[in-house]
């Protein structure tokens, strides 16, 4: 029996090559191993981005970044996953990407130098002003489970280890924990992102289309 992992993506193009402004030639020509589904196999980024664009939920994510957190990345690619509006990045310009598995070149990524930037920018968003609430275990938060989630939301998720800075906190318009059952006192922060976004998706996303449902 063989082992290891089944080969990723597909070969170069058999046969005539396909029409169409999406398809990219070099991936015609050489194949293409990315990770996406099989409705982008041969698409250009910019291809791709166009297509998503036509359909991106109404929820925003942002992350603070002050210590290069190795968790930024994976939350990323969550919210690409569930198809987030913009990501935006708050402190640090650069960032850890290694765990994004290059999912950031499909969303719409900003910077903001501190939290009542965001705060600003999302307010004055040209689609409707997004609430920002942020994630964290303070007195006063609301309960992600028996909440009522905006539409038009942001939600900011501090660091690994402090969670969200005072800055952040203030220029929150609220925030919002997560129930737990054991002795820790958190949970991975992009953990925390994946249940918050898919808490948004089970209350607004239209899971009659097939395509979500797709491997």
């Amino acid at each position: 029996m063989p082992h290891g992992p089944a080969e990723v993506g597909v070969g170069p193009w058999e046969g005539p090559l396909p029409d169409g402004a999406q398809y990219d030639p070099e991936l015609l020509t050489n194949g293409d191993r990315r990770n996406v589904v099989d409705r982008y196999r041969y698409w250009s980024v910019e291809a791709i981005v166009a297509d998503l664009d036509t359909r991106r939920h109404d929820f925003h994510v942002a992350i603070e970044n002050w210590q290069h957190d190795f968790n930024i990345g994976t939350i990323v690619r969550s919210a690409n996953a569930f198809l987030a509006a913009e990501v935006h990045i708050v402190g640090n310009r650069r960032w850890n990407r290694r765990g994004a598995m290059v999912t950031d070149r499909y969303q719409h990524v900003h910077h903001h130098p501190d939290a009542d930037a965001l705060a600003d920018y999302l307010h004055e968003h040209a689609g409707g002003p997004v609430r920002l609430l942020g994630i964290d275990n303070l007195p006063g938060s609301s309960h992600l489970e028996t909440m009522e989630l905006p539409r038009r939301v942001c939600f900011l998720f501090g660091q690994e280890g402090p969670g969200l800075s005072e800055g952040a906190r203030s220029a929150c318009d609220g925030t919002f924990s997560i129930a737990q059952f054991g002795s820790t006192r958190s949970i991975n922060a992009s953990a925390a992102a994946a249940i918050a976004m898919h808490s948004w998706v089970r209350t607004y996303a239209d899971l009659g289309d097939e395509s979500a449902w797709r491997g």
